[in-house]
């Protein structure tokens, strides 16, 4: 087993575009399915969900009019 190494370059996000020719080839040839059993790969479950808990809720933020207001409840709260 060894770890696997992918590079990519700079034209990675180009799309390479089948001509017409090669697309009525490609629906000529056989397609082999394979599955992971086929390479030797375990593809059995290894996570346990041991609990899972929804957070609490939070309290409502403040809605302020303008700026002058949102400095005053900072003032206020002894954040500024």
């Amino acid at each position: 087993k060894m770890p696997a190494i992918v590079t990519v370059d700079l034209r990675l996000n180009e799309p390479r575009y089948a001509s017409l020719p090669n697309i009525m080839k490609a629906k000529k040839k056989p397609l082999d399915e394979k599955t992971a059993a086929d390479y030797g790969v375990d593809v059995s479950p290894r996570l346990e969900i041991v609990s899972t808990t929804e957070p609490q809720a939070r309290s409502a933020g403040i809605m302020v009019g303008s700026v002058d207001e949102l400095v005053a409840k900072l003032k206020e709260a002894g954040a500024v």
